[in-house]
């Protein structure tokens, strides 16, 4: 089995403070570009020093976690910044199914950082730089059915209703794909720049193929304190202000969106208590306003009671009810039996870590995986006994435009 590659070890690093770059994606060269950017801020990297295929099964995080500990203990670094994101990082995603092949954790060689009125630039190895050249648009793009059409994804969401009123479980989320051919090669950094200007409030993120920006920030992790973002119950914008804040009283008043959004903060909870000595949770959401969607949304802050890193703390968050369902055994089997297609890396853990644990990891939502003139798109609903199959379709086509606008612009 294939575990890791290092290209250059022991690491070697340097972090130098630079003046402001301004656009970080704009200094994406146009070879497998790293990205994880909100408001402007975040870091973007490119080439690697190191590469892990991290081992399907219950301990990939635990596993992870060693690798870069050993990694990392055995590096050069000379950290001239000393924030949370200078020195060595390693950017990943994870795969939503744990016994799904795919996860991967990559050390750039080249990282290009920007925070709190600062900038800096570490490089592994040499520091040669390359240049960017300038992207350019996919062109046309023509859309097809993914793993199921839309009739067929509608019967799914109606099965999966009636195990939810039998009692089997009370929640469950069903993704669906589209597949989406350009007339050139997609060029992710054209994506990242649609996603960073049109939706700067979601962490836009790029990593081994994996494209989107997502509104969920699963866990920041910063020192002792942590910080998730948790999003259930969606409503789609309204074609004015009245109408859009007619859909919102709608979905702040909605039992069955409320009750979507307790049984995720509810796992939240659950996932974190053991970890922090404090933990604050609110009693009701607020509303997160998104060009394309509205959300019932939860800020649960804490501090943690010990030493853990951002890994396991995303090893103890993921799957939250959120993107897999109440309770969450059940509802991982019912994915598996009704969605009828491997979701790779949608709805998994994606973002970064530091040598010192500190890191943001989102949930990979509103993203597709591309390759040459092909991208996948995905998009999921949470499913709840009085959801409605054709409601469930439009909030998915609602959620797959986010990445439909990146791909035409």
């Amino acid at each position: 089995m294939r575990v890791s590659v290092a290209l250059i070890r022991p690491l070697a690093v340097r972090t130098v403070a630079v003046s402001d770059p301004h656009d970080l994606l704009a200094r994406l060269p146009d070879a497998a570009p790293y990205a994880w950017v909100r408001h402007g801020e975040g870091l973007v990297g490119w080439g690697e020093a190191a590469r892990a295929v991290v081992p399907p099964g219950p301990g990939r995080f635990e596993w992870a976690r060693g690798w870069l500990s050993s990694l990392f203990e055995g590096a050069h670094i000379d950290d001239e910044v000393g924030m949370p994101g200078s020195g060595p990082v390693a950017l990943g995603s994870f795969t939503f199914d744990a016994d799904t092949p795919g996860s991967t954790l990559v050390v750039p060689r080249v990282v290009l950082a920007r925070r709190g009125g600062r900038a800096w630039l570490t490089t592994v190895g040499d520091d040669r730089l390359t240049l960017a050249t300038p992207p350019v648009p996919p062109g046309r793009i023509r859309y097809g059915d993914g793993s199921l059409t839309a009739p067929e994804w509608e019967h799914r969401v109606a099965r999966a209703v009636r195990r939810i009123r039998d009692g089997a479980l009370d929640k469950v989320v069903l993704a669906r794909d589209l597949t989406a051919v350009a007339d050139r090669h997609i060029d992710p950094r054209v994506l990242l720049a649609r996603l960073a200007d049109r939706y700067p409030e979601c962490y836009t993120f790029s990593v081994g193929g994996l494209v989107g920006a997502t509104p969920e920030l699963l866990v920041r992790h910063t020192g002792q304190s942590i910080e998730s973002l948790v999003l259930a119950g969606t409503a789609a914008r309204g074609a004015d202000a009245s109408e859009d804040a007619a859909r919102g009283m709608a979905l702040f008043a909605s039992e069955k969106d409320r009750h979507e959004h307790a049984c995720a903060v509810a796992s939240v909870r659950e996932a974190l208590t053991p970890l922090c000595a404090d933990l604050d949770v609110p009693d009701h959401p607020e509303l997160l306003v998104l060009p394309n969607v509205q959300h019932l949304a939860s800020r649960v802050t804490g501090r943690l009671s010990d030493g853990a890193s951002v890994l396991d703390v995303v090893a103890a968050m993921h799957p939250t009810a959120a993107v897999g369902g109440t309770p969450t055994g059940t509802a991982l089997a019912v994915i598996r039996e009704l969605e009828g297609m491997d979701r790779g890396g949608y709805a998994g853990p994606v973002g970064w870590i530091d040598a010192r644990g500190d890191g943001e990891w989102g949930i990979a939502l509103r993203c597709a995986y591309v390759s040459g003139d092909r991208a996948r798109l995905f998009a999921g609903c949470g499913i709840m006994a009085e959801s409605d199959p054709a409601a469930e379709l439009a909030e998915a086509q609602a959620k797959l435009r986010a990445m439909q606008y990146a791909l035409e612009g």
